[in-house]
């Protein structure tokens, strides 16, 4: 967790997201982008989802949850695999304490640590550029379904991630568990497996 704030002012605090949080979350997401917010391209990349591991991050100020960030984990049509961020948002009595920006360098800190090498996300380049999101390296790539192709910007963690990614961005798939691995094995064994009489 890490907090900020002035010495004078209620400190706001950020943490990994906690299921109590999530009716608060919502309420939030509901203010800051309307009713219509379920119905936005990037959507259709979150939606039965979870964010991936460890990169759901809440602001919390006076009791109150303030602002919220989820990074997913995407694919692109070339393979290239990634993170999509979004939403951010932040309670409009919070807007001018820092807390977008707070919130959006945890997650780039975080994602850069846990080994994730992009992040894509679409949004408004005057605010995300000096996170270092740019269009330049989504020209090829494309959301699956109606969108501003100038506020599809991506970020790269590790130099060259995006190089050469192109098609359509999709849910990645989650990575396989050991029972899944163990159970291929089995059953792609050439012989079965026996029991002792």
């Amino acid at each position: 967790m890490s907090s900020f704030g002035s010495p004078n002012d209620k400190p706001v605090a950020i943490r990994q997201e906690r299921r109590s949080d999530v009716a608060a979350r919502d309420s939030l997401l509901d203010t800051a982008f309307g009713p219509g917010r379920l119905a936005k391209t990037s959507e259709r990349l979150r939606e039965g989802r979870k964010p991936a591991r460890g990169l759901a991050f809440v602001a919390r100020r006076g009791g109150h949850l303030v602002g919220t960030l989820r990074l997913w984990p995407v694919v692109t049509g070339t393979g290239h695999s990634g993170l999509l961020l979004g939403p951010l948002a932040v309670a409009e009595e919070a807007r001018c304490l820092g807390v977008g920006a707070a919130l959006m360098r945890l997650a780039l800190q975080r994602a850069d640590l846990l080994g994730h090498r992009a992040v894509i996300l679409v949004g408004d380049a005057a605010y995300y550029s000096r996170f270092g999101f740019s269009a330049e390296m989504t020209a090829a790539l494309r959301m699956p379904g109606p969108y501003e192709r100038h506020r599809l910007l991506a970020s790269e963690l590790v130099p060259g991630a995006l190089r050469g990614a192109g098609g359509l961005i999709a849910v990645a798939s989650p990575p396989p568990s050991r029972l899944s691995g163990l159970m291929d094995r089995i059953a792609g064994s050439p012989a079965p497996i026996g029991q002792p009489a």
